[in-house]
């Protein structure tokens, strides 16, 4: 049956706003997937996000899009997320400049899949609970992002991620974000996984840090991920933060307050940075299983920066199976460096290998620890594939392979 013409040219009105191929020849969206939407201009992107519903799936052509839009209350469904990810994932898009390259508030169920984000000034990517903490943004994958060029001054992170519940971040990276930010900053986050990522900074940014979780952040897991002098701390396991500013508020708080707890970090390559970890103001991590290779002055902090009445003193990390390979020009303080009011007792040291590049004969009376390590190993060369700097990785049966990440447990 032929439809009359004006009906024709309302269905394709209708379809080219909705986001549905019905009747229209133009590669829009696939004609077995209706919710399925491909845009290529920015005001076909904000059309498509929100008219966007359970199962929608927003598929973003090559080419560059200027930055700064904001999504608010993008709400998916278990089992049907709200999908915005590359037409072509060897082409992402990019979006440049613009405060924040995307901003998604209070969103649930949505995923965000190989989208490039450049020169932002504020943000690369920024996704928060909007300020309402009894309500966090939750179910949350970026998968496949790429944030570059961020800040360059100031606290600028490359993700920014506030009050966010169950997510995961993976094979992301990160380049050269503010100088006094963070690649991914967490404040008030709850049960992540950050995995196969790669951040890189410059050698002098020491005062930024690679991978930060503080403001009452807890069970986050930050695991086979390649640090490159991601600034003085790459991985920040707490830190300090405004009290206004912890999720959840501090005063529906019940038991003893921290910065980060339960936060653990394994199986990473950390390259340069002042320190490759910091423990703030942490109730419990783990650091374990990962390579740390030549950082600028310790192998470790223990540190307190939130001092006011009911917090926690730093307590109960366990740094066990890492591989330290240092030089002794660059190893201050017997390789830790801890802080006033900190509980540093109880800490636990365990199996780890240290080795000093320059000197290895000197390596155990260079390594000075808080409590006595139970089986350490110090100055066994641990045959590096490449030991200068440029990919620095163990060698599969080599004589670290009890250490580090390839000793992770699958």
């Amino acid at each position: 049956m032929r439809l009359p013409q004006a009906i024709v040219r309302r269905t394709l009105r209708l379809g080219s706003v909705a986001g549905f191929l019905i009747l229209s020849s133009t590669p829009n969206a696939g004609a077995d997937d209706p919710k399925s939407v491909t845009v290529r201009t920015l005001a076909e992107f904000r059309s498509a996000t929100a008219a966007a519903r359970p199962g929608s799936r927003i598929r973003v052509a090559p080419g560059t899009y200027d930055g700064g839009s904001h999504l608010s209350e993008l709400k998916g469904e278990k089992d049907r997320p709200i999908v915005i990810e590359a037409l072509d994932p060897k082409s992402p898009p990019l979006f440049r400049g613009g405060a924040n390259g995307l901003q998604l508030t209070d969103p649930s169920w949505v995923e965000l899949r190989h989208l490039s984000f450049s020169g932002q000034t504020g943000n690369g990517l920024n996704i928060d609970d909007g300020g309402t903490m009894e309500t966090p943004a939750h179910d949350l994958v970026l998968d496949g992002i790429i944030v570059s060029d961020v800040g360059p001054d100031g606290n600028r992170d490359g993700i920014k991620l506030s009050g966010l519940v169950d997510f995961r971040v993976r094979d992301t990276t990160v380049e050269r974000w503010g100088r006094g930010g963070s690649a991914i900053d967490m404040v008030g986050c709850l049960r992540g996984t950050i995995e196969t990522c790669t951040f890189r900074h410059a050698k002098e940014a020491s005062d930024a840090s690679g991978v930060q979780a503080k403001g009452g952040s807890r069970e986050v897991t930050i695991r086979r991920c390649r640090f490159e002098h991601a600034g003085g701390r790459a991985v920040n396991v707490g830190g300090s933060t405004g009290l206004a500013y912890f999720r959840p508020p501090l005063a529906a708080w019940r038991g003893a307050r921290f910065e980060s707890k339960d936060i653990v970090v394994e199986g990473c390559t950390i390259v340069g940075s002042t320190t490759p970890v910091a423990f703030v103001g942490c109730d419990g991590a783990t650091f374990r299983f990962n390579l740390v290779y030549c950082p600028g002055r310790w192998g470790l902090r223990i540190l307190q920066e939130t001092k006011e009445d009911g917090f926690v003193p730093c307590r109960g990390g366990v740094v066990s199976d890492n591989l330290f390979v240092f030089r002794s020009d660059s190893w201050a303080s017997g390789g830790a460096n801890v802080g006033p009011g900190t509980d540093a007792a109880s800490f636990r040291f365990e199996r780890n290998a240290w080795y000093c590049l320059d000197a290895p004969a000197r390596t155990k009376s260079l390594v000075s620890l808080p409590v006595a390590e139970v089986g350490g190993v110090h100055g066994k060369d641990p045959g590096l594939v490449d030991a200068d700097e440029r990919d620095p990785r163990q060698r599969p049966g080599g004589p670290s392979g009890k250490v580090g990440p390839l000793a992770l447990p699958k």
